[in-house]
C-alpha cells in the first residue's frame, strides 16, 4: 500500500493507542503465571500478534473477551513446528529466553530481523545452563532441551535492553540468578518497565543503584488483572503533528509511566512548543509552535530519534542528536534512512563523530519515501509531509501496523490530507 500526504493542519482530539511495550511484558508475565490473568485494553498490532501466536504454540491458552485478553499460563509444551516471530524483535528476544522453560524449539523470524544480533543473549542463557545455539550470533535460535539452572551471567548493557529484560523474565524459575552488566545500561526505562510489570505478577528483583547488577531468587508468577496504558512512542508522532501544523489534544497518556518515550513532552517544551498537560484528564494539548534547535542524547529513548529528526528539520537553528549507535540495528539503519529522507525533502543533515546534525529549514518539499518497512520511519515522514510543499508519498505504508495499525486513520480524523492507494 502507498499513502500520499499533503500539507495539512492537524486539528482535533485523539486517543493514543495502548502501549506495545507494556502489552508484550504483560503477555509474557501472564503466560508464566499458573492460572488465568486478564490484560485489559491490550494493543492489537502485528508485533503483539506475533507474541500471542508463539506463546500459543508453546501451550499458553488465550481468549479474547471484548477489549481484553484472557491468558491461562503456567503449563507449557514443546512446539510441534518452528516458531515464527515475524519482524518482532521483542518477540524473538523474550521468547528465546521463555523457550528455556518450554523445551526443544526453534525460533526464526522475518528477513530484517535475521540481520539483527542475538548472540549475546544466547551466550548469557548458556552461562545460566540453557542448552541453546545460533549460527554466528544471528537468528534462527535453537533450544535443545528444557531447563534453566541459574547462577551468574554477564553481558553488555549497551546492545539491547531486551536481552536484559528477557533474562529477568525467566530468572525467577531458577534457584538464584545474578545478572551483571559489563558496560553501563542504555534504555534503562525499558528494563524498569519489565521490573514494574513483574511486580504486578508478584515478582520482586533486587538491583544496584546503577542498574548494572540484578539478583533474582526463585519465585512464582501469580495471575493478575493488568490494564495497559497509552503508548508514548506512538503519541510522539501525533504530538509532533500538532507542534508543526495545528492544534490538537492527545488523550490516554499516563504521566506516571515508566515508558522511555514519555520524555517527548519535555523535548517539545525545550524546543519551544506550546504544550499544556492535564494530568487529571491524562491528556496533552499542543498548538502549532515556532520551534528551536535542540541538543539531545537519545541513548535511553532511541525510538524517538525519527520524530526528533522531523522536529529538528522544522526548528530554527542547529540540532545535535547523540546516542545513535544502536539505531543502526533497529528495524532498519534508522540513522541512514532518516538522513536520506530528510535530504530528499530539502533538509541539511550531517553525521559526524557519532552525532547527527540537522539544520532547520523554513521550507521543505514533498518527496517519495521508502521506509524499508520500518514503521517509525514511515510515521516520521508522514508527519513531515504535513508541512512540506507538494505531495509526500510513503511506500509500503502498511508497515505502521507493526506498532500503530490505526495511524493513517488517526491522521484522517485530525483533518489531515491522507490518501491510500495500492
Amino acid at each position: 500500500m502507498k499513502v500520499t500526504i499533503e500539507k495539512s493542519e492537524a486539528r482535533g482530539r485523539v486517543a493514543a493507542p495502548p502501549s506495545k511495550s507494556c502489552t508484550h511484558r504483560a503477555l509474557m508475565c501472564a503466560s508464566m503465571a499458573k492460572g488465568k490473568s486478564k490484560i485489559i485494553f491490550p494493543l492489537d498490532c502485528d508485533d503483539v500478534e506475533a507474541t500471542v501466536d508463539v506463546l500459543r504454540a508453546c501451550g499458553v491458552k488465550f481468549g479474547k473477551n471484548g477489549k481484553q485478553f484472557e491468558v491461562e499460563g503456567g503449563v507449557f509444551s514443546s512446539p510441534s513446528e518452528e516458531l515464527y516471530c515475524r519482524e518482532s524483535g521483542t518477540t524473538l528476544r523474550f521468547m528465546t529466553a521463555f523457550c528455556s522453560l518450554v523445551g526443544r524449539s526453534r525460533l526464526t523470524c522475518g528477513s530484517s530481523l535475521l540481520k539483527r544480533p542475538i548472540g549475546p543473549l544466547v551466550d548469557s542463557l548458556r552461562q545460566l545452563g540453557v542448552r541453546c545455539k545460533c549460527a554466528d550470533g544471528y537468528p534462527p535460535v535453537e533450544i535443545e532441551k528444557r531447563g534453566i539452572e541459574g547462577g551468574k551471567t554477564t553481558l553488555l548493557g549497551d546492545i539491547s535492553s531486551q536481552f536484559i529484560s528477557a533474562l529477568l523474565l525467566v530468572s525467577p524459575f531458577t534457584p538464584k540468578t545474578a545478572i551483571c552488566l559489563t558496560t553501563p545500561l542504555e534504555s534503562k526505562p525499558y528494563v524498569l518497565m519489565t521490573l514494574e510489570m513483574q511486580r504486578k505478577f508478584g515478582i520482586e528483583i533486587s538491583l544496584s543503584d546503577e542498574m548494572q547488577n540484578f539478583l533474582i531468587h526463585q519465585q512464582r508468577y501469580n495471575p493478575a488483572v493488568v490494564p495497559i496504558e497509552g503508548d508514548w512512542s506512538s503519541a510522539s508522532f501525533l504530538l509532533a503533528a500538532g507542534a508543526l501544523t495545528g492544534k490538537l489534544e492527545v488523550r490516554n497518556l499516563n504521566f506516571g509511566s515508566l515508558q522511555a518515550d514519555k520524555v517527548i513532552g519535555e523535548i517539545l517544551k525545550s524546543m519551544g512548543a506550546r504544550i499544556k498537560i492535564n494530568r487529571e484528564k491524562k491528556s496533552v494539548a499542543i498548538d502549532k509552535s515556532e520551534l528551536r534547535g535542540i541538543e539531545i542524547d537519545v541513548s535511553n529513548c532511541p525510538d524517538l530519534f525519527p520524530v526528533i529528526c522531523v522536529l529538528a528539520a522544522n526548528a530554527k537553528g542547529i540540532s545535535r542528536i547523540t546516542g545513535i549507535k544502536r539505531l543502526r540495528i533497529k528495524e532498519s539503519d534508522r540513522v541512514e534512512l532518516m538522513r536520506k529522507g530528510l535530504e530528499r525533502m530539502g533538509a541539511e543533515v550531517k553525521e559526524e563523530d557519532g552525532e547527527v546534525i540537522i539544520k532547520g529549514m523554513s521550507s521543505l518539499s514533498g518527496a517519495t519515501i521508502d521506509p524499508e518497512r520500518d514503521h517509525r520511519i514511515a510515521m516520521a515522514f508522514a508527519v513531515l509531509g504535513l508541512v512540506a510543499e507538494g505531495e509526500t508519498l510513503i511506500k509500503n505504508a502498511e508497515c505502521v501496523a507493526k506498532s500503530f495499525p490505526g495511524f493513517w486513520d488517526k491522521l484522517k480524523e485530525l483533518n489531515c490530507e491522507v490518501v491510500k492507494s495500492e
